[in-house]
């Protein structure tokens, strides 16, 4: 995802005069390529992550498309209050970057997790909170980020995901995309998940179940038309991502469940939500991050497994 990142970005800078790369000491050589046709509109702003927010919202006050660009981490929790007083308070148009999301950095320990990310930039107002699933949603997804008129905060993952659409799909920030269609289960998964998601619709179909697996790239704001459809249609709906299980895409989901439900006096909808996330706690360990996932039962097996068990009992 990040080499893709860096290919769109350079390609909207030769496009777009305005637009400006941050990075706080990271993808120097990744930018080789970025430098060499916008020389004076990259800043190694090196480990002061604060300070390249600040310089962001000052370059966006100033007309400009500022896009900053770090390991997730150190972009979000690092940098909260420059990102609350100097973005997101002015809703000024400062697309903020995050690689290696979720567990992708699970060698380096906890200092480098990022399982906070999506609970606390979409707490904050003006704030659009988008999680690619593949290289084509980050490319898609940063098009159309620097179009916006306010603050977008995108979650990539590091190297190596798959790809998993043939063709660009019709991508809006808002609106989710259906890569699967299935009538038993509906499978909303966010990020680097997706891909999760559509292996688990696999193992389900061989018990004769199918899934609706939906990348919902978008986090904030959610796509509440599609979830209204889904969930008067489906029993049984599962979120899928890596991230806390608290304030994340699925507490998202869930707010939206309890939200329009008392909005309208109660209803008859009996669709019920299974979260599957990581749990509120530090990983103690170095390991890979398919390890991780395994020890947080983040798998396609376990997922399949437990949505087959659930589907009996409804």
């Amino acid at each position: 995802m990040r080499n893709q990142f860096a290919e769109t970005v350079t390609n909207l800078a030769q496009e777009n005069p305005d637009i400006v790369l941050l990075s706080g000491d990271i993808g120097n050589r990744l930018f080789n390529g970025y430098k060499e046709i916008a020389p004076k509109r990259f800043y190694n702003c090196g480990i002061a992550e604060a300070n390249m927010i600040t310089m962001a919202a000052g370059l966006a006050h100033s007309g400009m498309r500022p896009i900053a660009y770090t390991i997730t981490p150190f972009i979000t929790t690092r940098c909260l209050e420059q990102i609350k007083v100097d973005v997101c308070y002015h809703n000024l148009p400062v697309v903020i970057v995050g690689t290696g999301s979720g567990l992708s950095y699970a060698e380096l320990g906890a200092t480098h997790h990022s399982c906070e990310d999506i609970a606390i930039m979409r707490s904050l107002p003006n704030m659009n909170v988008v999680c690619a699933a593949d290289r084509i949603e980050v490319r898609l997804a940063l098009q159309e980020a620097v179009k916006m008129d306010s603050p977008v905060y995108i979650r990539i993952g590091k190297k190596n995901e798959p790809d998993l659409h043939h063709n660009d799909p019709v991508f809006e920030i808002g609106k989710g995309i259906v890569l699967n269609e299935g009538e038993d289960v509906c499978l909303l998964a966010t990020g680097n998940m997706v891909s999760c998601a559509l292996e688990t619709a696999k193992l389900l179909n061989q018990s004769e179940l199918t899934a609706q697996v939906v990348s919902i790239h978008t986090v904030k704001p959610l796509d509440k038309d599609l979830l209204s459809n889904y969930f008067s249609k489906y029993k049984l709906i599962a979120t899928i991502e890596e991230h806390n299980h608290i304030g994340g895409f699925g507490s998202a989901v869930a707010e939206y469940y309890v939200d329009s439900f008392l909005s309208v006096g109660g209803s008859s909808n009996s669709a019920k939500i299974m979260r599957f996330s990581t749990p509120d706690e530090y990983i103690s360990h170095v390991s890979s991050q398919e390890q991780a996932r395994q020890k947080y039962n983040l798998t396609p097996e376990y997922i399949a497994g437990k949505l087959a068990k659930t589907l009996l009992n409804l």
